[in-house]
């Protein structure tokens, strides 16, 4: 995974960075975001493990440090059922599995990790021996349109098709058409920051686009440095797992004309 990043990252700079010296925001966003692809990366680690001991609504896992867990990380929990056979040969080929919920991990120790369980609805709570993993197939993730909350003015359009870009050639996520996600916020009449702080917004939401999780990204200013600041918000339950903040250089200068829609820089 790590040598798709680094080429992933490569390939993106090269897209995003070669442009004029003085480049527009839109593109230093898109460039520093490519130096956080490792981190976003990293917090996906496709592992699977079982459940070992049930308390209440805590659950405790086999699945430690040495396999990367994080804090925020979110699981699937679910039970093996019984087996399914090839019709001619009789050849066992799998087992069905029931979904029991989502485990969200909040303390991580050497030998094992404790997590908060999320239940579905109508389904059986866990217990020792049932199962828990983070895929290992492509997680879908919608990217929210950019907040500008700097005195910038700068024109972001194109960032989170940028954003999706840089994700999709991970080969970790599959995003959804940034066009299709800005449509369903605006006829929901939200804005990308309350996916920050509306759980109930980021998961009713998250349902049409059947996405995993919110990658939501946010200029900040402080004391005259820009920063970027990227959110991945559960799409399962509205919680915000994770955060990753870069500081940006700021545009001296008007950006390079990449679409018909973006200002001429005279304007």
């Amino acid at each position: 995974m790590r040598g798709w990043v680094a080429a992933t990252l490569v390939t993106f700079l090269i897209f995003v960075v070669h442009v004029p010296a003085q480049a527009g925001i839109a593109d230093q966003v898109g460039a520093t975001f490519g130096l956080m692809l490792q981190d976003v990366v990293s917090a996906f680690p496709p592992v699977e493990g079982v459940v070992v001991q049930v308390a209440g609504d805590h659950l405790y896992m086999d699945l430690s440090k040495k396999q990367g867990l994080l804090l925020g990380q979110e699981f699937l929990v679910f039970r093996k059922a019984g087996e399914f056979r090839h019709p001619f040969n009789g050849k066992v080929l799998g087992r069905y599995e029931e979904i029991l919920g989502y485990a969200q991990v909040q303390r991580v120790e050497e030998g094992f990790s404790e997590a908060l369980f999320v239940p579905v609805e109508g389904k059986d709570r866990p217990k020792p021996e049932d199962g828990v993993r983070i895929t290992r197939g492509r997680i879908k993730v919608a990217v929210a349109p950019p907040t500008d909350l700097t005195s910038n003015k700068a024109d972001l359009r194109r960032v989170a098709f940028m954003l999706a870009l840089a994700m999709d050639q991970t080969k970790r996520f599959l995003s959804v058409d940034p066009g299709h996600v800005s449509e369903i916020l605006l006829n929901s009449k939200t804005r990308s920051e309350e996916l920050l702080v509306r759980p109930d917004r980021a998961v009713a939401l998250g349902k049409p686009l059947e996405v995993t999780g919110w990658l939501v990204p946010v200029l900040l200013e402080r004391r005259g440095v820009t920063y970027l600041d990227v959110t991945w918000v559960s799409a399962v339950t509205g919680t915000a797992l994770f955060s990753r903040r870069m500081a940006i250089t700021r545009a001296d200068g008007a950006g390079e004309q990449r679409f018909p829609w973006e200002p001429r820089p005279e304007d």
